[in-house]
């Protein structure tokens, strides 16, 4: 029978049972339990803490940045102009003869302002708008906005002439009639006079201290560069010699199926007006037009709630002048809380806006479905 001998070291090695008989030492300090302890935390628990730790990780970040997201909500403050009182009727309203509805009284800064009675109406109300926002916290801001809306266009006459319901289900789908073309419709002679009367009208508010608009804003539609460049070119105000207005895509009017709301090209647009200013990204041709499909009021909405968290959101400016369409106005006014305010073409409306970043995200609104053309 062959023998083996071990040498010492060979002896230490050897299997050692997990209790051995007469011993007292604990079970878990056996080499194997240890080894597996071991191994067990190397393979097994290191990484499930690895997984767990990133994982815990991932969720502190991801609540972060929902702490960290807020959006702007929007309220008119009332009672600085006419068009805020619910007995106005729009309808009847001359903004020209009532210096743009501004209300003639006093205001809370006038004293230390204003303490010997000689400074105008609006610099009076500048000068309580400016303290408006030196003494509001960081959360808040105040701007004043100056709503034009183009004068008449060519598609204004051809919906008087054939009526809204043959206009809205035939007309509005074709370039044009025996009178002309109506695609990013242009201004009429009347039009054109329209805005004529508006650059007069400015031309008397400054004269009475109106503020300066900071930033000018314009609808890329043809009709919108029209007015804005006749009303402000010529009145002697900062940022209009030369008249570089900033083109906002979502600026536009209700979009889709109507031919006078599709643009035209940004090349066709620096041709006429060399000197405008386009938002980043603003693309060639006309991304968001649809010739089947036309945007609803509610959808309308949305979009210049987007418009206007980007517009706060990023020009620390305090007076706006936005040169814009019905449909536009009508939804500003509603993103804003303001009360519903028809415009005539070439009206001007101007409205006070508070601005309040709170925390989370934008609230979802509820929005209608686009539609197509109606039935004739």
């Amino acid at each position: 029978m062959a023998t083996f001998s071990f040498s010492s070291a060979t002896q230490r090695r050897r299997y050692r049972p997990l209790l051995e008989p007469g011993t007292t030492e604990s079970w878990h300090t056996h080499p194997v339990v240890r080894y597996c302890n071991r191994f067990f935390r190397i393979t097994v628990v290191i990484p499930v803490l690895l997984v767990i730790t990133l994982l815990v990780a991932g969720l502190f970040m991801m609540a972060e940045a929902r702490s960290d997201e807020s959006h702007l909500e929007f309220f008119t403050v009332p009672g600085f102009f006419l068009q805020d009182d619910p007995g106005t009727d729009p309808d009847t309203f001359d903004y020209v003869s009532s210096n743009f509805g501004l209300i003639s009284r006093p205001y809370d800064t006038d004293r230390d302002f204003d303490p010997e009675g000689k400074k105008t109406q609006w610099q009076r109300l500048a000068h309580h708008i400016d303290l408006l926002n030196e003494n509001s916290g960081p959360n808040t801001s105040y701007k004043l906005l100056f709503l034009g809306r183009h004068g008449e266009g060519f598609h204004n006459v051809a919906e008087q002439k054939y009526g809204t319901e043959l206009w809205d289900c035939y007309w509005s789908l074709q370039d044009g009639d025996e009178n002309g073309t109506w695609v990013d419709s242009r201004l009429t002679k009347l039009g054109e006079s329209q805005a004529e009367t508006a650059h007069r009208a400015w031309l008397s508010q400054i004269e009475a201290g109106i503020p300066a608009p900071q930033s000018y804003y314009a609808s890329p539609l043809n009709r919108c560069l029209a007015t804005a460049s006749i009303t402000f070119k010529g009145t002697g105000l900062p940022l209009t010699e030369p008249f570089k207005p900033l083109l906002k895509e979502l600026l536009r009017e209700t979009i889709g199926l109507h031919t006078c709301d599709s643009r035209s090209s940004k090349s066709a647009i620096i041709a006429e007006y060399p000197l405008v200013r386009f938002e980043e990204g603003f693309a060639e041709e006309d991304p968001l037009y649809d010739p089947d499909l036309r945007e609803s009021d509610t959808a309308r909405d949305v979009r210049f709630r987007d418009l206007f968290q980007d517009i706060f959101g990023h020009d620390e400016n305090t007076y706006l002048s936005l040169t814009a369409h019905s449909g536009a106005i009508t939804s500003m006014l509603q993103v804003v809380g303001h009360r519903r305010f028809a415009l005539a073409t070439g009206g001007v409306i101007p409205v006070l806006v508070r601005a309040e970043r709170v925390k989370g995200p934008l609230p979802v609104w509820e929005v209608d479905d686009w539609t197509g053309k109606p039935e004739c």
